[in-house]
């Protein structure tokens, strides 16, 4: 009997699909269209290891699934390759970045065709080759042009490690995201794309998205909006005046004191001489903290008094202004008025510094002096009495009158800072000409081509690398022709994935970044698979670009993924992050080498736990996928060896064909529920149950029904191809197929060979049986439970009781736990 093997026939079948271009796509096909895509990959490492496997896996067996239910699928791979990793191994090792990248992207193709991904390799895309970056400044030039790009003097996080700028989303715990040394602040020019003029587009299209709600609580929240007045506080004795934002103007009356940030300017005006030297003090050690820390709310607070007074507007009190880091410079107006009954920052301030605390929101008894509730107004003059949402309408429109305050509203948000004073990134394409100012690049003179230079050592100085370069430093004005420079930043990473999926919908285009009817036919993404590690960086800025896109008329859509599913990590065996620095890391190419296989990894992959939990990596595991897999090839063997018998059995009265045909028609319900829900694991799960009673039936039937067993094992293998192709192939073919399973149609189930197919489940409460159940099978735990649950013997002991648990035995018990 012929043996598995997947060293044989794993190459075998991917060469073949290669040379057949089994998995081109086709623009103009009849099909309904559906895009499948996973995070476009950073080759920062020389491999892949089975973490990042995962999330390909994923995306693969829902390509595949979806090819087969009759759809037109688009499922691109490509390179997001500019950025700091590729240099930085530059500078270590003395190998260009361009060897570098195409060394970790030569070996990445190898593992993910190794994997039996089914990507259109025709499609790849590397954002480093100039054919594409050509693009990326094109749309830099758009939003240049539509005035959404801008450059200007700024205080930008700093990493002085890696030696370049950095966006505040960038930033993680005052440490750099790329390689974990502290930030620090400092004053360079700087390019940046106003994302705020679309902070509201951003924000309300949210909630037409499929996506998590974690993401998109994400989103809001860095988004940050918020509805509010506009106060302004004259500075006593001088014609300055201090403006604050605040959501709360009901409690106007409660301020005892105003707070700057360190960083705001007034501070140098209006600071006494008698205090000058320890707010300088102060503000100097302010510098060196990461917004974070400023703002966690545990953090002993901290502030110095500046030695002048504000006059609040409502009821003309002199209030003390403080210089305090709590308060941030890029929210509202980098200043507070300070409410210390009613916020709790404000009332550690209050206590710390001892200064006056005032209720002018009537608080529940147990408020224990700090309430931030609403409610009635108290000690507020004429607005005594009044209700927060009265008394905020009414206050902002007596002060509007006097000219003192404004409705508003607020964004947390800032500008996407990015320039980034390294070598290896997009070449901003700004000519600077002393007459005529930053001069956009004429389109025919793109792309702007990044030279190739020896030293990628940053200069430290606010320039990059480029600027040693006189070749590509000087250049001619494109307005007067007069002696100008170019500029020497490149663009943040994130620029060249903010539109890389528009790209693969017509990747060989060199007239346009795409055509419009290419992009309204694959555009949106349906299926986007990723970690959650971009949710304010990658997704925020690819939603921005394609909205301006929609404005420029260039796309007929504003979002650019209508589905975003985030898989779980895949951990070491101990449960700690994979890394190479831990040297913990699991790679495919390993196991595969050992005999285990693609098909055995794909398998695992997805069987391990839910799809969009993280899990620890179990090598006993993969024994057991292996070893599933050996028993469908044994089957299919087994049934190929033994001879067809001439007649049936004389005791045969077709119940046993009957069976097959509904184990089978249970499996394709059930399978195919799974997958449309991304139940991966449990779609692995049943096929696994359906093996094991196909065993029981072999025994008693010893492949006598020959067409029924052969329908059933077509079947079967069809239900395994999305995870296991290899193997589904190489099975496929011997049951005498000439044209790949992957080009078959996903098989149908008849429900009404479901409906006399049922389980009598035990219905507990507490432990104790109440009743039992008959269930059509497939069937879920929430199926069954409902069934339960409406049982009229169960009914009496679950009225008005609160069930804290539900235990569940597949096909046999279901246990209410209630209190």
């Amino acid at each position: 009997m012929k043996r598995y093997n997947p060293k044989e026939i794993e190459p075998k079948w991917r060469e073949r699909w290669e040379k057949d271009q089994l998995y081109s796509v086709s623009d103009d096909s009849a099909l309904p269209k559906c895009y499948v895509a996973e995070y476009f990959p950073y080759p920062s490492g020389t491999a892949m290891h089975v973490g990042h496997v995962r999330n390909y896996t994923i995306g693969d067996a829902f390509a595949r699934y979806s090819r087969m239910k009759g759809l037109n699928v688009l499922h691109p791979m490509g390179w997001d390759a500019f950025g700091l990793p590729a240099e930085n191994y530059a500078i270590k090792t003395g190998i260009s970045p361009r060897q570098a990248v195409d060394k970790n992207t030569g070996k990445f193709k190898q593992q993910l065709m190794q994997m039996g991904f089914s990507y259109d390799w025709s499609r790849l895309i590397d954002s480093t080759d100039p054919a594409y970056y050509r693009w990326t400044q094109w749309f830099f030039l758009l939003l240049f042009k539509r005035g959404l790009a801008y450059q200007q003097d700024s205080l930008q996080w700093w990493c002085p490690v890696d030696k370049t700028v950095l966006a505040n989303e960038q930033v993680e715990n005052g440490k750099c995201w790329r390689c974990g040394s502290d930030v620090e602040k400092k004053a360079l020019k700087q390019w940046f794309f106003k994302i705020t003029a679309y902070a509201d587009r951003l924000l309300d299209d949210l909630n037409d998205l499929d996506w998590s709600e974690a993401i998109k609580s994400m989103q809001r929240n860095w988004i940050g909006r918020s509805s509010g007045a506009q106060v302004s506080f004259k500075i006593d004795g001088s014609d300055q005046q201090i403006d604050v934002y605040t959501t709360r103007p009901d409690t106007l009356f409660g301020a005892t004191f105003l707070i700057l940030a360190p960083e705001h300017p007034l501070v140098e005006l209006i600071t006494s001489d008698d205090q000058r030297d320890v707010v300088n003090s102060y503000v100097k050690q302010a510098e060196v903290r990461s917004d974070i820390e400023r703002q966690e709310t545990k953090r002993q607070k901290t502030g110095v008094f500046s030695g002048a007074y504000g006059v609040n507007p409502v009821n003309g009190q002199k209030l003390p202004i403080w210089v305090a880091d709590y308060v941030l410079m890029n929210y509202g107006t980098g200043a507070i008025m300070a409410v210390p009954a009613h916020d709790e920052r404000d009332h550690d301030f209050a206590e710390a510094f001892n200064l006056p605390i005032i209720e002018v929101i009537k608080a529940p008894e147990a408020a224990d002096g700090l309430y931030e509730g609403e409610g009635l107004l108290i000690n507020s003059g004429k607005y005594d009495g009044l209700n927060s949402t009265e008394a905020r309408q009414k206050m902002v429109s007596d002060l509007a009158a006097d000219g003192a305050a404004q409705a508003t509203t607020n964004y947390k948000m800032r500008d996407w800072l990015i320039s980034r004073q390294r070598y290896w990134g997009a070449p901003i394409p700004i000519i600077h000409c002393p007459k005529d100012g930053s001069v956009p690049v004429p389109d025919k003179d793109l792309p702007v081509l990044l030279p190739e230079i020896s030293d990628y050592q940053p200069r430290g100085d606010g320039q990059s690398p480029l600027a040693n370069s006189l070749e590509f430093l000087k250049a001619s004005c494109p307005t007067c022709g007069g002696p100008a420079e170019r500029e020497t930043d490149t663009m943040d990473g994130f620029a060249c994935s903010s539109w890389y999926f528009l790209r693969f919908a017509d990747p060989h285009n060199d007239q346009a970044a795409f055509t419009k009817d290419k992009a309204d036919y694959w555009l949106p993404v349906d299926y986007y698979i990723g970690g959650p590690e971009h949710a304010v960086m990658h997704l925020l800025y690819a939603r921005f670009w394609v909205k301006v896109m929609f404005d420029e008329g260039l796309i007929n859509f504003q979002e650019p993924f209508k589905r975003l599913r985030n898989q779980g990590m895949i951990l070491a065996p101990d449960g700690s992050k994979m890394s190479k620095s831990k040297h913990n890391t699991i790679e495919p190419d390993s196991l595969i080498s050992q005999g285990y296989g693609a098909d055995s990894i794909r398998l695992m992959e997805l069987f391990i736990g839910p799809w969009d939990q993280a899990t620890n990596w179990n090598t006993e595991g993969l024994g057991g996928t292996y070893r599933f897999l050996q028993r469908i090839w044994t089957l299919t063997q087994e049934f190929l060896a033994v001879k067809p018998a001439e007649t049936p059995a004389e005791t045969d009265d077709g119940s046993l064909a009957l069976e097959l045909k509904r184990v089978m028609h249970r499996a394709i319900k059930r399978v195919s529920g799974d997958m449309s829900d991304f139940g991966f694991n449990t779609a692995v799960a049943f096929l696994m149950e359906t093996v094991n009673e196909l065993y029981k039936l072999k025994v008693k039937d010893n492949y006598s029904h020959r067409q029924e067993w052969l329908v059933a094992l077509e079947q079967l293998l069809c239900l395994l191809a999305p995870f296991a192709p290899y193997i589904a192939e190489e099975l496929w073919q011997d049951l005498g197929h000439t044209e790949s399973i992957h080009k078959t149609a996903w098989p149908e189930w008849d429900e009404s060979l479901l409906t006399e197919y049922t389980v009598t489940v035990v219905v507990q409460v507490n432990g104790k049986l109440r009743a039992e159940v008959n269930v059509p099978l497939p069937t879920s735990q929430d199926e069954v439970a409902t069934a339960a649950q409406a049982n009229e013997k169960v009914i009496p002991y679950l009225k008005d009781k609160t069930v804290t648990r539900v235990v569940y035995v597949p096909q046999k018990l279901i246990n209410f736990v209630i209190k």
